[in-house]
């Protein structure tokens, strides 16, 4: 890979990564704010979906920022934003400005960069290329994994998400 391209997938790792860190480390100190919000949306059990919220975004944003088992970070992000298109933002149309829920532009932003950064994989400036495995998980196997994140995503849904009729949820 040129060195424009290893630039270029480094910058998409950041950006990635930084969003999710930044996320994760918000839900994390908003414990009491996040399990309320998580339970205004028809999660059952809203400690562990803090948790899981929480941990899984710290783990991926930092997954992505290093480059390390960067097809595992990629598909944790699909989980999340799969997860989150379907219970915030599929009712409120594309347009992140709609209101009062933001639309799903912006998680099939995320999502779709997670699908490339899985495909492509992390580029020579990563903690995968210097263990010798980043090639081995991208291309195939990192589309695997991607799938692997959306299948992730509807098993948490059918498990956790017991959102009310009166919600408009079906």
């Amino acid at each position: 890979m040129p060195d424009t391209a290893d630039a270029a997938m480094l910058i998409l790792r950041i950006a990635l990564g930084v969003v999710l860190l930044a996320h994760g480390v918000k839900h994390y100190r908003n414990r009491a704010k996040t399990m309320r919000w998580t339970a205004s949306i028809g999660f059952s059990n809203p400690g562990i979906q803090w948790f899981f919220m929480s941990f899984a975004e710290i783990g991926v944003g930092l997954s992505l920022l290093a480059g390390f088992l960067t097809s595992a970070g990629a598909a944790g992000l699909v989980a999340l934003m799969g997860v989150a298109f379907w219970t915030v933002h599929r009712r409120a149309g594309f347009w992140i400005t709609a209101r009062p829920d933001e639309g799903w532009e912006y998680v099939f932003v995320l999502s779709a960069a997670a699908w490339a950064l899985a495909l492509l994989g992390p580029g020579e400036w990563a903690v995968d290329h210097a263990l010798g495995i980043a090639e081995d998980l991208d291309g195939a196997v990192g589309a695997l994994l991607a799938a692997g994140g959306a299948v992730a995503a509807v098993l948490q849904l059918a498990v956790f998400h017991r959102p009310s009729r009166a919600a408009g949820d079906s």
